[in-house]
This record gives structure tokens, sequence and C-alpha cells, in this order.
């Protein structure tokens, strides 16, 4: 299978691709640097095309040719969930680029949607449950989805919408908490400020993220809402603390010195029944 990856050098995409190969799948993968992905051990086996997707293009088919799916992951502008920018500039953009490859002919699209589209909605999260998202990015991705939906009505295609929680690991952003953490530790600070660390969070190894996505991608029979997340809630302190051992190291935290963030709710984690049930059905089919 001929995959066109988005977003191919980020958190998630690096990681993707490099599923995608050990899968044996061909790979477009897609990212504004060059220099950037050429850093990454598989620049080499796979056809690389530097492309800002979000650009006014005539046609993306042009530039980016026609695969038998897409896995959408590029969004900007994730330093800041609030900003405006997620609904008035990549939202649309974002569905322009969508539809112009939908019109030239790709069949089935999956797209990394986010566990914010739930809002402030707390305990355990199902699909189909309705949205209530807060903030600009959430509302932008909701809307993302609304909109492809619509657009199945007039054009049938596979839309795989992959609703991810709280990925971690290699390549996160510098901003992210362990990612902050581990730059602490690295300079030998002593205390490390963060929240009261009570909240309960889904945590995810991006590597499982990116399996799940490629699990996905290869059953085209699913359509609709994914929940790609661990299904336990595990607290913000708790992930900390076992990320210090890891570490070995004995930073002090100064749990209470940032408030809690106002966007998310105290308590949430995604539902995996339909996940497992992914799983079960793509193992019944390999074995």
């Amino acid at each position: 299978m001929n995959v066109l990856v988005t977003g191919a050098t980020g958190f998630i995409g690096r990681h993707v691709v490099s599923a995608l190969l050990k899968k044996g799948h061909a790979v477009t993968a897609v990212a504004r640097n060059r220099k950037n992905a050429e850093t990454f051990a598989w620049f080499k086996d796979v056809t690389f095309i530097a492309c800002d997707i979000h650009a006014p293009v005539t046609d993306p088919a042009l530039v980016l040719g026609l695969p038998d799916m897409v896995i959408h992951l590029v969004w900007p502008s994730l330093a800041d969930y609030k900003s405006l920018a997620h609904i008035e500039e990549t939202l649309p953009a974002d569905y322009r680029f969508l539809n112009a490859l939908l019109l030239a002919g790709v069949k089935q699209i999956v797209v990394a949607g986010t566990c914010f589209e739930y809002g402030l909605q707390c305990g355990c999260l199902e699909e189909d449950r309705p949205n209530c998202p807060v903030i600009p990015y959430a509302i932008a991705k909701d809307s993302l989805r609304r909109f492809l939906e619509a657009r199945q009505q007039s054009r049938p295609f596979c839309l795989q919408w992959a609703r991810i929680f709280y990925p971690y690991g290699d390549g996160q952003k510098s901003n992210s908490l362990l990612a902050q953490l581990n730059a602490a530790i690295d300079r030998g600070e002593k205390v490390f400020h963060m929240s009261g660390g009570e909240q309960l969070r889904d945590y995810l190894p991006v590597e499982d993220v990116a399996a799940h996505l490629v699990r996905l991608a290869e059953t085209p029979s699913f359509d609709g809402i994914l929940n790609i997340c661990s299904g336990k809630p595990v607290s913000v302190r708790r992930l900390v603390e076992e990320h210090l051992v890891k570490r070995n190291s004995s930073i002090h935290l100064n749990l209470g010195h940032y408030p809690y963030p106002e966007h998310e709710p105290m308590a949430f984690w995604g539902s995996t029944e339909k996940l497992r049930a992914l799983e079960n059905t793509t193992d019944r089919v390999s074995s």
C-alpha cells in the first residue's frame, strides 16, 4: 500500500513512518524542511516531498501524487491551543488540502483528532458521546471532522478520525511536561515546578500511538471515530514520579506552583472498547 504521511517529521509522524516501513508499506513522507527529514534513519527508504500543504496550491495531487491512502498528522501552532489561527487559518487550509485529494481520487483518509474535542467532560469518554470543545484548537479539529463527514455525503470515502489522547516519548516538543522535566534534570536543577499533579490523564507511548494509527490505516472497513488511548487513568504526579525513577533523579517536585489548566477537566480518559474490537478484528484476519 502506498501511504502519504503529512507531518512526517513531527512528534507522531516520525514514528508512523517507521511503523509503516516495518509493515512493508511504501511511504511518501511530506514535511516542510528537507534538511530536518534527512536526519531520520528512514529518509532513504521513503519518497520525501518538501511541501507546505497549507499553502494555496491549484492541485495538491500534482505535487504529491495519488496515494492509496493518507495519514494526515500535520497541524501548526500547537504551542498555543487558544490561538484563533486554528479556526481562521488552519481549518480552512486543512479542509482545502484534504478536499483536493478527495477530488483527485483518494478513497481513505486517517486524520489526527484530539481528546480536547470532548471539552470539559469528565470520566471515561466514549467516541459516540456529544462533543463540547472549548478552545480554538479543539473547535477547529471538531469542525474539520464535521466538514469531512458532510463531504462524505456527496463523495463517499473512508474517513477514519483518530482521536489521540496524551502521547509521550522521543521527539516530544520542548514545552511538553516530560520534555521540560528532562531538560531540568539535564541542567542539574534542584527543583522542578509543576501543578498539583492530581489531575488524571490518559497517557500512551508515542510508539503505541503510531502502531494504532497504522493498524487503523490497514483496516479500511472501519469508518468513524476511534480513541487512540490506553484507557487507564494516571495522575500527572505519578507519571512524573515514575519518570524520575527511570532517570534516577532526586530533583524536588514543587507541587502546586502552577494552577490547573482551565481548558481541561480534572479527570478524564478514553474508552478503548472500539480500539480493542478493531485489534481483535485485524488479529483474526492476519491469523
